[in-house]
């Protein structure tokens, strides 16, 4: 696939998104940019909730983990599902009563300043590492494809593409964000289906042989549940679901900017159960996708696997030219989605809650937004050259468990706050929010050596949070509780 192809594809998709985002930010103020004004549609926030968990990094390695995963990432999807199910009968009603801008305004309601301070600093750093990293791995991407064939740096490719996130959710913020992602919802969609419809003519697969061909190949196993150990194992997988979309959904700003734009509670109720089940599909499309691409290359002499083998075969020209343009658009679309919603809600946590700019009024609120958003844009241009010099697997790793590491605080907090209705000396919670960690860490690295080769996976999550309730338990003030 020419250079020339890409670069007019990326282009092309870009302008298209630009018009979208300009019809959806006409007019938008500060109440706009934090919360879509409580506007949206419920089915137009649930089609962007779909691919809002998906970013650059999940869409060329979702099809790349059935070689040695099979089908078992379905068993965290289903704990996806309870976990929205949670979110939409416990948090949704809570945040919604108590009209919060930003998500952690209910830890200053609950707990007081330092809990709210924890919460919002604990999300800003997860966040900051977590979608740099991302957006990282896709101008990697962008570099091999593009940028290296002209004989352009690195660091000119990472200035454009943050400049492009950051002016297309500028002036419309949030209510940019759900329309942009529900067109990345719908382009990587196109992309999976007609993925599969392309390769299975070349393959001459009709739909049955498609099917048994899936079914055949020894890698859609679903279920597992022989040795405990494994972290494959069902029920290690469903709770970890459960927890990651609780935590990772539910207590993150940047997830549930979506749902929360929806003018009730029922209509983002509504909202959250249609994306929870509609994500089940689309995750299992793309790994059907994957057995697809295995079989493809194998049969073509195509040596590459894992992340990169949905590139090798899409741009490769063994297929028509349109599954190439499709691969690319999804990548792009993913990818620069993921990032507008990061950025925005970066930059409502940072605004809100760590500076407290919502009580200047509008003007000044509106002043200080702006700011914000140019410097979070920054910050992640620079995190990104810092990734690029440093990049080696043991460091995207790194921030990737130190990103799953945040979220254990937060969900702590919450649920003690939702199950107890006693204070605690609030000035001592960052303390225990900071040793939570520190006791999982300690935990995993010598879980083999204490309990007999048990390797724990997500569910450290769960013990992250447990440490916490155990922390707070023990801050608990005498004879004092809260409405």
């Amino acid at each position: 696939m020419s250079t020339f192809v890409i670069i007019v594809t990326v282009v092309v998709y870009l302008l298209f998104m630009f018009c979208v985002a300009w019809l959806a930010g006409r007019n938008s103020d500060n109440s706009a940019f934090f919360s879509g004004s409580r506007k949206s549609r419920w089915y137009i926030a649930a089609l962007a909730m779909i691919g809002a968990p998906m970013s650059g990094v999940t869409f060329v390695s979702v099809p790349g983990m059935v070689m040695n995963s099979g089908f078992g990432y379905l068993q965290m999807c289903l704990g996806f599902v309870a976990g929205y199910l949670v979110i939409s009968f416990a948090l949704i009603p809570l945040f919604y009563k108590l009209n919060v801008v930003s998500i952690y305004q209910y830890l200053e309601s609950r707990f007081g300043a330092a809990s709210y301070k924890t919460g919002a600093w604990f999300f800003f750093i997860s966040k900051i590492l977590g979608a740099s990293v991302r957006f990282f791995l896709v101008c990697l991407t962008l570099q091999l494809l593009v940028f290296d064939p002209l004989g352009l740096p690195f660091i000119l490719n990472v200035f454009l593409s943050v400049l492009i996130v950051f002016a297309y959710t500028f002036t419309g913020g949030v209510k940019t964000v759900i329309w942009t992602d529900a067109l990345r919802t719908l382009c990587m969609i196109l992309a999976v289906v007609l993925g599969i419809v392309f390769i299975s003519k070349n393959m001459n697969l009709d739909f049955s042989g498609l099917v048994n061909s899936v079914k055949g190949s020894g890698m859609s196993r679903i279920f597992f549940f022989s040795d405990v150990k494994e972290s494959q194992y069902f029920w290690k997988q469903f709770l970890a679901g459960l927890f990651t979309a609780v935590a990772m959904t539910g207590l993150d700003q940047d997830m549930m900017q979506r749902p929360l734009s929806c003018k009730d509670p029922r209509e983002s109720r509504k909202n959250m159960i249609t994306s929870g089940v509609m994500q089940v599909i689309v995750v299992f499309l793309f790994l059907c996708l994957g057995v697809l691409l295995y079989q493809f290359a194998a049969a073509n002499g195509i040596a590459e696997t894992g992340d990169k083998i949905f590139a090798a075969v899409a741009t490769s020209d063994l297929l028509p030219g349109i599954v190439g343009i499709l691969f690319i658009v999804g990548l792009v679309a993913s990818a620069y989605g993921a990032g507008g919603s990061a950025l925005t809600s970066l930059t409502t946590s940072f605004t809100v809650d760590i500076l407290g700019a919502a009580k200047k009024g509008e003007t000044g609120l509106t002043r200080t937004r702006k700011r914000v958003h140019l410097a979070m844009a920054a910050l992640m241009a620079v995190v990104i050259v810092v990734f690029n010099k440093l990049s080696n697997t043991s460091a995207i790793n790194a921030v990737y468990t130190l990103a799953s590491y945040t979220y254990g605080p937060i969900l702590g907090m919450f649920a003690f706050g939702l199950a107890c209705k006693r204070k605690v000396k609030d000035k001592f919670v960052p303390l225990v929010a900071i040793l939570a960690p520190a006791l999982c860490l300690i935990l995993q690295l010598n879980s083999e050596r204490w309990f007999g080769g048990y390797k724990f996976s997500y569910e450290i999550l769960l013990i992250n949070a447990i440490f916490v309730v155990i922390g707070l338990c023990c801050l608990i003030e005498k004879e004092k509780s809260v409405e």
